[in-house]
């Protein structure tokens, strides 16, 4: 199989590039990025012609995505939304038969308790934040696109929030930015236990062996991709070795809207709030459809992040660079398109 993923030196594109590389049926892998990067093909979803990289391909795996600058969101709109647009279209030009597009648990419309949603709960967003607007009109773009493409297999892949220990340095740069310390165990001896606030995660092989699996399997269709348990307050203040206080969600979000206000924080308000909305993902699909099952818990992925937040760790690819420069992050702008 030949298989082209874009995005590939990110955080979920290094865990797939790994995950096809480990599989005999995958005998050529087409990383692409938008910067240079060691074998890898640089390539813009935005501007390039991507037909001629996707021809002869026997499935294309989308991971390309920009998470800032949250300042822009016209910047992000047009690589997210319209650069994803351009990758369909040139897949379906290119004869590829199967797409794989990872969308995120973002895409979800909220729901306000928590039971488990299963993948055919509606996909309309949170209309506050950038990033659950353009997931969610992607998955209305991918609705008509399977019309108007039948013989083409879709695959949309919904995960958690996705950690490992070399993206750890990546992930504080994005979403809490050059202030944020190694979050070690007796640091903080507090944790706001914010009512209704709990999300999932998923390690990065954990996802990418999910990839694996659609990609060379006869299936189609989405899929919720998580591990247990849930993560709430007091999970992470266990980890942490903290105790928790109740903290009213509005004073969170107070303080998270002067900070973006302040350019302390990359992330918006409307992040928060969007957050706060998410559903909690059934992921039985994946389990009886793919024979998938994680194996890293929910502890085991945040725990490799808090470490790697502690070393400073990255990789070798520009997205994954690691922690060096938060000086330079100051001076340039918190929150600046990487």
């Amino acid at each position: 199989m030949r298989i082209v993923v874009t995005g590939a030196t990110g955080n979920i594109g290094t865990g797939v590039v790994r995950a096809l590389r480990a599989d005999p049926q995958v005998e050529t892998i087409v990383g692409l990025a938008r910067r240079p990067a060691e074998g890898v093909v640089t390539a813009d979803v935005e501007r390039d012609d991507l037909v001629p990289l996707f021809r002869g391909a026997d499935a294309v795996v989308h991971l390309a995505w920009l998470f800032q600058p949250t300042r822009r969101p016209e910047r992000t709109w047009r690589a997210n939304v319209l650069g994803s647009l351009r990758v369909f279209d040139a897949v379906a030009a290119a004869g590829v038969p199967k797409l794989v597009h990872t969308s995120s648990i973002g895409a979800y419309s909220p729901r306000e308790d928590d039971e488990p949603v299963t993948e055919d709960w509606p996909t309309h967003g949170w209309p506050g934040a950038a990033y659950t607007r353009e997931k969610a009109y992607l998955e209305r773009y991918l609705d008509a696109f399977e019309a108007r493409h039948p013989k083409l297999d879709v695959v949309r892949l919904r995960p958690g929030f996705v950690f490992q220990r070399s993206a750890a340095t990546a992930q504080r740069r994005l979403f809490a930015g050059p202030f944020l310390p190694g979050l070690r165990p007796g640091l903080i001896p507090l944790v706001p236990d914010v009512r209704g606030l709990r999300v999932q995660v998923v390690h990065t092989d954990d996802l990418a062996d999910a990839v694996r699996r659609v990609v060379t399997r006869p299936v189609r269709g989405p899929f919720n991709i998580a591990a247990g348990p849930v993560v709430d307050p007091r999970f992470v203040a266990d980890l942490l070795g903290a105790r928790t206080v109740p903290v009213p969600a509005a004073v969170v979000r107070a303080a998270v809207d002067a900070a973006w206000r302040l350019h302390a924080v990359p992330v918006t308000p409307g992040l928060f709030d969007a957050v706060m909305r998410l559903p909690v993902l059934d992921t039985r699909r994946a389990e009886s459809e793919l024979d998938w099952q994680p194996r890293h818990d929910a502890a085991f992925a945040l725990k490799e992040f808090l470490a790697g937040l502690r070393a400073g760790a990255g990789a070798d690819t520009a997205p994954l660079a690691p922690d060096r420069h938060r000086l330079h992050e100051i001076s340039t702008g918190v929150g600046r398109e990487p």
